[in-house]
């Protein structure tokens, strides 16, 4: 099968990562995938949440949104009320960057992340986690520098991908036509050590089996680790 884009059923579309993009972020980057591009920031802070005050633990959250021209529709800012779908992806980009981070060795300090969506085009929750990293291990390299004292703080990578079935055909990394039509849409984060943080996936109309759900999960795999590897160069660079 020859997809739209002319891609291989287990080809990546071009992924290039552009590091230290904001001038005043602690670490940043900007994320392309295909024609989705996504701004990744990290900001350190030297305060945690009321419930970790006292323990010795930092913390890691992070915010998700799509700027009103990323989409052919305009989207309306969040600015009263945030949405369940906005919702949902910060907490799933939290919970994927909480893995990665050695929260108990890095004091009364947060860290807050933000991904903002430039352009839409599929995939801009994993794009968001992969692009995300990369911002969160360049702020944590500025902090080491200022506090040498501190111990190693990252554990693993963590990378993102979306895979799903298009006209019956396990396919890698959806574009948004696939992603709209698609008869199962996953999401799979994982680390470069090779354990699972989440799979999201769904059927759209019919169930699907054994077979597929392997068949996905091999592909996550694959495509998880090609962006573990991009994220290598760009942050030994």
């Amino acid at each position: 099968m020859i997809r739209t884009d002319g891609r291989a059923p287990n080809q990546l579309r071009p992924v290039k990562i552009t590091p230290n993009y904001l001038s005043h972020a602690t670490g940043s980057c900007l994320i392309e995938v295909g024609g989705t591009k996504v701004i990744c920031s990290a900001m350190i802070e030297e305060t945690v949440p009321s419930f970790l005050k006292g323990s010795g633990k930092g913390w890691l959250t992070a915010e998700y949104s799509m700027l009103p021209a990323s989409s052919s529709q305009r989207i309306q800012r969040e600015r009263q009320k945030i949405g369940g779908r906005t919702h949902e992806i910060q907490r799933l980009i939290g919970r994927s960057l909480r893995m990665c981070v050695d929260l108990s060795q890095l004091g009364d300090r947060s860290i807050l992340v933000d991904c903002d969506v430039v352009d839409a085009d599929g995939g801009t929750r994993t794009a968001s986690i992969t692009g995300a990293y990369v911002a969160v291990v360049l702020a944590i390299k500025k902090l080491q520098v200022k506090s040498p004292s501190l111990v190693p703080l990252v554990k693993t990578a963590v990378a993102a991908v979306s895979v799903g079935i298009v006209k019956g055909v396990p396919c890698l990394d959806l574009n948004y036509e696939e992603d709209k039509d698609a008869e199962v849409d996953m999401n799979i984060v994982r680390t470069a050590s090779g354990r699972f943080i989440e799979v999201q996936g769904t059927a759209e109309g019919v169930p699907f089996d054994d077979e597929a759900m392997q068949n996905l999960i091999l592909l996550g795999k694959q495509g998880v680790q090609e962006l573990v590897e991009i994220q290598k160069r760009v942050l030994e660079a």
